[in-house]
């Protein structure tokens, strides 16, 4: 026999040989019909694998964020076995879940897939999944999987197996189709009752430019073809809130190819709104202590080998810029913090003066591949909100928390009242990847663990999604369309105050060793903005938006009346603008909509004989015929009530 623990603390005994689905079962069989994946002792396994010994085992559904990634992992497979069957010669690769489905990458030769071709795999996948195959693992050597893969000239899989140990390489099996693949599957093909090809795109092999471009082919599946109605829907609304698209329409911002690519250009009306939100934070920081510092866009190269950025960093990087001297290289700056490590270090600090707290709106430097910029979400330059806390230890605790209220004031002014909070800790099974003492890790963590349960937020731990020199704690925002995102961040380290060799006096009068936490609600301005665009619909929180109201007079006999509510408006400090062109008010009104200006300000005749303004909302309703003062109390009003004072 063999002890069974599950997610709840049950402790269950079943006989040696058990499977997941057995388990599954004997907890309840309507349960069970619903069970599409495992998890045993932290390990992906299939639910039909015997289970030979004392572990804990998880078991997921499609209501599950595991079971939906085992599902689609799975019509990855179904996918990959249609195009091998509708092109023949296909070389496949890898074919991996993502967030909201899965991607194949495949090496078509000289053949093409397009649009047109969708529903014809579609077609095909379906037709396979009907089939009901079973999906089966199974352990092969080294030199079977070599040989078969080179006598079909996969030169992709004969790569990736060459990089494994004999001994730990397992193909899956479903119908006539065969792939190399780690496990972790749904039981049957049957399963899948819908699937949708998204789109296509071109992806290097292993990320690497300089080798072959393949074939991207995304999709996403579901067990009712009803969730992908549902889903297709809500992929409309997305693209009507794409923030490209959105950004376009409000002339907010833009790209241009002479400047470069992933490198914005904000037109007046974005960089306005850019610069609402940074004086909303700074006053925000002011108050909370915090010291504005500024630093340059670029820095020595022996900055950042110091600070261990470009060890990590460095090929990512722009490249290296020379400069007349000899042995003299800057690189872009691709951080802010090892700056005000510096400006820390301009003069020796007591522990009277911390906690020290160095804010900066900094632009950073990225050379992300072009295949992956996308609008202002991967750019190749970009405002962070960084700041950066030099503390003593016993300061930590309460410097973290504070931190804390001020990122969940910045969420709650913008709407953003749906998230959860994820620390990320290292991955104790690949420490190479980390910097620093294992001492100064655990304390890192149990730190932000224990802020973040002090604090009462609703926290996970997920293992292996640290930055390199230390945990983290990120803000995992959920927009209006139910789609998730990461804003926000703050880090403990311990580490760079180390490679900086920053000191403070204590009182003990011996040097010590500052705490440092990273911090940066926003995370970036480019992508808070764009996440922002696409949660709002472009229609930002009253105090935000670029214009707050548009005055229409009816005819140019009506616009000196209409020049002096402007006047009175912007005394108010309302933003507003006067449309004065020969046009029906009716077109004006439709061209307010498009651009998401929240009051629209009638003036004809009776508005000037009375003295007042007829005003309309964005979204149809009328709010009749009433004084400015009352519009300009109601707007101000509104503006309170959304933006409290922190």
């Amino acid at each position: 026999m063999i002890k069974i623990t599950l997610p709840d603390g049950t402790l269950r005994e079943f006989s040696k040989g058990s499977t997941p689905m057995d388990v599954a079962k004997n907890i309840s069989e309507g349960f069970a019909r619903n069970v599409i994946s495992a998890k045993f002792n932290d390990t992906k396994i299939e639910t039909t694998t015997p289970l030979t010994k004392d572990g804990s085992l998880i078991l997921y559904t499609w209501n599950d964020s595991e079971g939906k990634q085992t599902f689609w992992h799975s019509s990855s497979h179904i996918v990959a076995q249609a195009i091998e069957e509708l092109y023949p010669g296909v070389k496949l690769t890898i074919g991996p879940s993502i967030e909201n489905g899965f991607y194949y990458d495949v090496d078509l030769g000289d053949k093409t897939i397009s649009e047109k071709d969708f529903p014809i795999i579609e077609k095909k996948a379906i037709e396979i999944a009907r089939g009901k195959h079973n999906f089966k693992m199974r352990s092969v050597s080294k030199s079977e999987a070599l040989n078969l893969y080179k006598n079909q000239g996969n030169e992709y899989k004969v790569e990736l197996i060459e990089n494994l140990e004999d001994g730990t390489i397992t193909f899956c099996d479903h119908d006539s189709f065969t792939d190399l693949c780690r496990g972790g599957h749904i039981p049957n093909t049957g399963i899948v009752k819908a699937i949708k090809i998204l789109s296509v795109a071109g992806a290097y092999w292993r990320g690497d430019e300089n080798r072959t471009q393949l074939t991207r082919v995304y999709g996403i599946s579901f067990p009712k073809q009803k969730e992908l109605t549902e889903y297709l829907e809500l992929l409309e609304q997305a693209k009507q809130r794409d923030h490209r698209k959105l950004g376009k329409e409000l002339e907010l911002f833009t790209f241009s190819q002479k400047v470069g690519a992933g490198l914005p250009l904000w037109l007046p009306k974005g960089a306005a709104l850019r610069e609402r939100l940074e004086n909303f934070l700074k006053k925000a920081q002011k108050k909370a202590g915090y010291e504005m510092v500024v630093t340059p866009h670029i820095g020595q190269k022996e900055l950042y080998v110091t600070s261990g950025h470009y060890a990590k960093y460095g090929e990512d990087s722009f490249q290296p810029i020379k400069t007349p001297k000899m042995d003299e290289e800057f690189l872009l700056k691709p951080m802010n913090c090892p700056h005000h490590c510096e400006i820390f270090n301009f003069k020796p600090h007591s522990y009277k003066d911390l906690p020290k707290r160095f804010a900066e709106f900094g632009t950073v430097y990225r050379y992300e591949q072009s295949g992956e910029l996308h609008g202002l979400t991967r750019v190749r330059g970009f405002t962070q909100d960084d700041a950066h806390i030099f503390c003593t230890p016993d300061q930590l605790d309460q410097e973290f928390k504070n931190v804390i209220d001020l990122s969940l004031y910045v969420l709650n002014s913008l709407g953003f009242d749906n998230f959860k909070a994820q620390v990320s800790v290292r991955d104790l099974d690949n420490l190479d990847k980390y910097i620093g003492s294992v001492e100064n890790w655990e304390k890192a963590e149990n730190a932000i663990i224990n802020a973040a349960k002090e604090k009462g937020l609703d926290y996970v731990v997920e293992s292996g999604e640290a930055a390199f020199y230390g945990p983290k704690l990120d803000f995992m925002v959920k927009d209006a369309l139910g789609r998730n995102w990461q804003l926000g961040t703050i880090q403990v380290d311990y580490n760079l105050p180390e490679r900086f060799n920053l000191t403070y006096k204590g009182s003990d009068n011996e040097s010590h060793r500052p705490v440092m936490i990273h911090r940066a609600p926003f995370g970036s301005m480019e992508r808070f903005i764009a996440l922002l665009l696409e949660h709002t619909g472009g229609n930002f929180p009253l105090w935000l938006i670029p214009n707050q109201a548009i005055i229409l007079p009816v005819s140019e006999k009506y616009e000196k009346y209409a020049k002096k509510v402007l006047n009175s408006l912007e005394n108010n400090e309302i933003r507003a603008l006067l449309d004065n062109r020969n046009e029906t008010v009716g077109k004006k009104i439709r061209e307010a909509e498009m651009n998401k200006i929240p009051f629209m300000i009638i003036i004809g005749e009776n508005e000037e004989n009375t003295n007042t303004i007829s005003v309309r909302r964005h979204g149809g309703e009328d709010l009749g015929s009433i004084a400015i003062k009352d519009f300009t109390d109601l707007v101000t009003n509104e503006i309170n009530s959304n933006l409290k004072s922190f």
